[in-house]
């Protein structure tokens, strides 16, 4: 499954119900890698966290934070899965650079040449990765997003539900 297919891939399916014709899945991967930059005001607003912040308490607040740059206020779906598009592009900058921040280093802006796994380990490290390296980000991703949640937790709730 893995060796055939990218995170890139399975968000364009799950959120299209189809595969990607090869030039679709070229738009969209570009669609990704162009969105992933966060506006300067939204990089101020995560260096003024305090580093002690949960990070899932600051991605919350950060992506509520980002609504109010949304410059088209339509409410269809086209204009929802341009959100869905962006919030995914942006997701992995904003725990990036919260990750740095709570280092004492700098952010790293995002390398519109890296596939979105890689995106994201280059901006944690500040260094780009292997291409191993990219490629077990990019299954972890894949099976994020097609299970939706990690495997304890769907054991919990198996459990709990007997």
């Amino acid at each position: 499954m893995f060796s055939n297919s990218t995170f890139e891939e399975t968000c364009f399916l799950l959120w299209n119900g189809r595969l990607p014709r090869a030039v679709e899945l070229e738009t969209f991967s570009k669609q990704l890698r162009e969105s992933a930059a966060l506006p300067p005001q939204v990089i101020q607003f995560i260096e003024l966290m305090p580093h002690t912040s949960n990070p899932m308490d600051m991605l919350r607040t950060v992506a509520s934070l980002l609504a109010t740059f949304d410059m088209n206020p339509e409410k269809s779906p086209e204009a929802n899965l341009g959100r869905a598009v962006q919030l995914t592009a942006r997701f992995p900058t904003i725990v990036a650079t919260f990750h740095r921040l709570r280092q004492n280093l700098p952010p790293v802006a995002p390398n519109p040449e890296l596939s979105h796994a890689a995106n994201f380990l280059y901006m944690l490290s500040g260094k780009e990765p292997t291409k191993a390296e990219a490629r077990t980000m990019d299954a972890a991703l894949v099976l994020h997003a097609d299970h939706e949640m990690n495997a304890s937790t769907f054991a919990c709730l198996v459990t709990a539900s007997t």
